[in-house]
């Protein structure tokens, strides 16, 4: 049976927040090496990777696979793609610092470490996967990030990285003005408000953003990642889309948001308009991904709104495609 995958994350917390806490009076702060070599030190989970992975692939960790919903074993949506030494985050849901710290751990990966947090993508600006922003810009910085943030998302990043920044202002201006003498220039964010085509590109990665459509918003996308060794197409928030199936043609792995179609035939006439139009049902997915030919299928971000179950999600998916199918769960890798 697999364990609770909550075990490790509140563990963590509880390592990083009591070094966070300091010491008694008169004793220096507990630094970020400190930290981590506490928490090394606990007890391993299962599956806990001791040693390194091999640096010349590409890895997919699933930070928070969670919905709005308060579960204390999935945290906010938030996945990580490392290849390269870098890990590029798609969204920043609740917890993300926290929860790329314990996957580094589980994963073997230093490029989760905060300090070497720097790239993000947003999908959409809905707040699940926005809260661990303002986490994502200080946290690292407190911890030692060497260059400035990236960000890359929809129109309206902009206003919203501004108004984050001045609402820590003083919390800024304390740690650049005092004791720490944190470098101001650092704490500021490098935004790329995006649209559909090539986004992101260097010597490892190639992202390509593509519109979705998620109910009445604006702008929403999703995200194709292209490396020597894999192609990952990241559904991001969407309704039913065809034009997905011809995105990810031939991709290795399709990540995709899904709810239950057994549980969403259960509630009432409302909820089923909504998540109808919002997000998109497991047996869906599974067309999708067959049309598509992908590789493997990952489901994260899952709704089972009445009832329902992770193997009752997957066979639905399984209606249509018959490659692998994940129920996706936090620290998951592949």
């Amino acid at each position: 049976m697999r364990p609770p995958t909550y075990t490790l994350g509140l563990v963590l917390c509880s390592s990083v927040l009591a070094s966070c806490a300091g010491s008694p009076a008169g004793d220096s702060p507990v630094s970020l090496d400190q930290t981590v070599e506490a928490a090394e030190a606990l007890p391993p989970r299962a599956g806990t990777q001791t040693a390194p992975r091999d640096p010349s692939r590409t890895w997919i960790v699933l930070l928070g696979t969670g919905t709005p919903g308060a579960e204390p074993d999935r945290f906010g949506p938030a996945t990580a793609v490392v290849s390269g030494g870098t890990a590029y985050l798609i969204d920043a849901g609740p917890g993300v610092v926290r929860r790329a710290m314990a996957g580094a751990l589980v994963s073997g990966l230093p490029a989760l470490q905060p300090q070497n947090l720097r790239v993000v993508f947003f999908t959409h600006l809905h707040s699940d996967h926005t809260i661990g922003y303002p986490d994502l810009i200080l946290s690292p910085w407190v911890l030692g990030r060497a260059v400035r943030l990236q960000a890359y998302g929809p129109p309206g990043l902009d206003a919203m990285t501004t108004a984050l920044l001045e609402a820590y202002r003083e919390d800024i201006r304390v740690r650049v003005e005092g004791p720490e003498q944190l470098r101001r220039d650092l704490v500021t964010v490098e935004t790329h408000e995006i649209e559909p085509g090539l986004i992101y590109e260097d010597a490892v990665m190639r992202v390509e953003a593509f519109a979705v459509p998620h109910g009445t918003w604006d702008h929403a996308f999703g995200f194709k990642l292209t490396t020597a060794d894999r192609t990952i197409v990241i559904s991001g928030d969407t309704g039913p889309f065809d034009g997905l199936a011809e995105i990810a043609a031939g991709a290795d792995v399709l990540i995709h948001e899904a709810y239950s179609a057994e549980g969403l035939r259960r509630r009432e006439p409302e909820t089923q308009l909504y998540h109808g139009t919002f997000h998109t049902s497991a047996v869906k997915v599974g067309e999708i991904a067959a049309q598509a030919g992908v590789g493997m299928v990952i489901l994260h971000h899952q709704l089972h709104l009445v009832g329902g179950t992770a193997e009752q999600m997957v066979e639905q998916v399984r209606i249509s495609f018959d490659g692998e199918v994940v129920y996706g769960r936090d620290l998951d890798v592949f």
